[in-house]
């Protein structure tokens, strides 16, 4: 690795006070790959071999069963995943693919256990990040949970309106795959968006138009319990 590579490491929360010899240990073996879209980059029942770090592009999560596939979570660089999964040493429980063309470091599981019993900052640190990924799980479930599919578009569109700032947004992945992250079909997407049309929602292809915000929050009623930027 570049030690302009290591440096987009370090500066992340998970590594940036490990101590300097820890750092260099956990990277041995590790390495940097670019990988071009829609590539599998491991499947849900394989043993984790590597925790992965997202450096640029996008990375689907996603499971499947009965002939069934769902999307989890999509990740957006600079992000690490599977980390509760490298540190257990079992299955990945979920599977990965590039959405985009991406560059992704994989550093040794092993190493990553090891870290965690040499380095205190680590160690800490590792855990805040599995509590607050822990807290992104009850986010979703709730979402699913207490919420209409019309619902959770809406509140889906209101997230994206605040991230992108504007009222005209536009959608950062497929239909398909949001709608598989809602937790609807395909179908139900589309007449999830025609219910609000009388909201103010007006979709052309990728790019929506929100043209009354009030009223889409009226219908949606984002919670801070649920809905994070």
């Amino acid at each position: 690795m570049r030690d302009s590579e290591k440096q987009i490491v370090r500066a992340l929360p998970l590594f940036s006070g490990m101590l300097e010899a820890n750092f260099e240990a956990m990277l041995a073996g590790s390495f940097l790959q670019r990988f071009p879209a829609t590539v599998v980059l491991f499947s849900e029942s394989d043993l984790t071999d590597f925790l992965h770090i997202l450096v640029d592009g996008q990375v689907e999560l996603f499971a499947s069963a009965n002939n069934r596939e769902g999307t989890m979570t999509l990740i957006k660089p600079v992000a690490t995943f599977v980390l509760a999964s490298a540190l257990v040493d079992g299955a990945y429980q979920m599977s990965a693919r590039t959405l985009t063309s991406s560059q992704i470091l994989m550093i040794p599981a092993e190493n990553i256990r090891v870290a965690m019993l040499a380095d205190r900052d680590f160690a800490h640190k590792a855990v805040l990040e599995l509590a607050s990924c822990y807290h992104g799980v009850v986010r979703a479930y709730k979402n699913i949970k207490l919420r209409t599919g019309v619902e959770r578009l809406a509140n889906y569109l209101l997230v994206q309106h605040r991230r992108q700032g504007g009222d005209t947004l536009t959608l950062p992945v497929e239909k398909r795959t949001l709608a598989s992250m809602l937790g609807i079909t395909p179908e139900n997407l589309s007449r999830a968006f025609s219910t609000l049309k009388p909201y103010g929602v007006k979709v052309d292809g990728p790019k929506i138009d929100l043209q009354n915000i009030k009223d889409l929050e009226s219908l949606a009623k984002p919670s801070e319990l649920i809905d994070t930027l």
